[in-house]
């Protein structure tokens, strides 16, 4: 049996930089002394005089970038998710946001999964805050493939993006066949009994529950939400439509994030029960990222769980 690759999606995020440095010269990429971290260092190598470190002052980075952004040119900002999102919200929300400039925002180390770093490291509040950013557009890849394909696509968008990536290297679920398109899930599994939406890390977990409720008689359709915001409502709405029950998936607060969204969508449309798994309403802490994501309950067996649950919710 051949080995699972695994890479950490802020990899594909930094590469991907170096790849269209190559390619065109209207964008620079901006750092908050992390680059070595954020993978943006690989940029800063390949082309010194389109990178710029701003030392440890990220919303101080972030107004420079709109500075340079309402000029005409691209700019990518990059810091972990904690700093970008949280330390940096005023600036990229009046700065970026209210003018719809073409910044995107590259975060890395979003999630439980930073690990060792703790609380104050671990964002999962990350989603929330920046869907609530008139015209910002907020993805979330799978994997490395994924995190490639949603960089360059990034590039095409007018307006302002916020790109999610984790520290943790995680299995490579797709290959160069699959199609991304933002603002577009992904039905990667067929299921008549419920659907389950992952987004991030936890698609990999929605695919093992698939195989899991299969071996109990449970048909699942699995879905791939890397667009958190604008929401593909249509393959919300079929998904609750066709199977009658909902599990939401992701490593983020189940507060404001793809659960949120998704519920959103099945309230005023198709009523059915939609159960969230996620962090629910607490901080993380110290430890192996592998560990954490067991003791918060990010894996396979609770979306099992959590599907079986559903589905008694649209029996009762």
């Amino acid at each position: 049996m051949s080995e699972v690759k695994t890479v950490a999606t802020r990899v594909g995020f930094g590469e991907t930089l170096v790849e269209m440095g190559a390619e065109r010269d209207d964008f620079i990429v901006m750092d908050a002394d992390l680059a070595a971290a954020t993978q943006t260092g690989k940029f800063k190598k390949a082309y010194p005089e389109r990178f710029y470190d701003c030392g440890i002052a990220e919303q101080n980075m972030v107004s420079i970038a709109a500075g340079i952004a309402a000029t005409g040119k691209k700019v990518i900002v990059s810091s972990f998710a904690m700093f970008a999102a949280g330390r940096a919200f005023e600036q990229v929300r009046n700065s970026v946001g209210y003018p719809h400039l073409n910044v995107i925002i590259g975060a890395t180390h979003a999630g439980i999964s930073v690990g060792e770093d703790g609380a104050t490291h671990q964002c999962n509040e990350d989603i929330a805050l920046m869907r609530t950013i008139p015209g910002m557009t907020v993805i979330n890849p799978a994997d490395d493939t994924e995190a490639r394909m949603a960089v360059r696509a990034a590039f095409e968008c007018d307006g302002p993006v916020y790109m999610r990536f984790g520290r943790l290297a995680v299995p490579v679920v797709f290959d160069e066949t699959y199609k991304f398109e933002i603002g577009k899930g992904v039905e990667l599994r067929e299921g008549s009994d419920v659907t389950i939406i992952a987004t991030g890390l936890m698609v990999k977990e929605a695919l093992e529950a698939y195989d899991l409720l299969k071996a109990e008689g449970i048909n699942a359709r699995i879905v791939n939400m890397a667009t958190i915001k604008p929401i593909d409502r249509d393959i919300i709405i079929k998904a609750a439509k066709e199977t009658g029950a909902i599990v939401t998936a992701e490593e983020h607060s189940v507060i404001g994030g793809l659960g949120s969204a998704v519920s959103e969508v099945v309230c005023e449309t198709v009523p059915v029960p939609v159960v969230k798994l996620g962090v629910y309403d607490q901080f993380g802490h110290s430890g192996p990222a592998a560990k954490l994501l067991d003791e918060f309950g990010l894996r396979a067996v609770n979306i099992v769980e959590k599907a079986k649950a559903a589905i008694a919710l649209k029996n009762a």
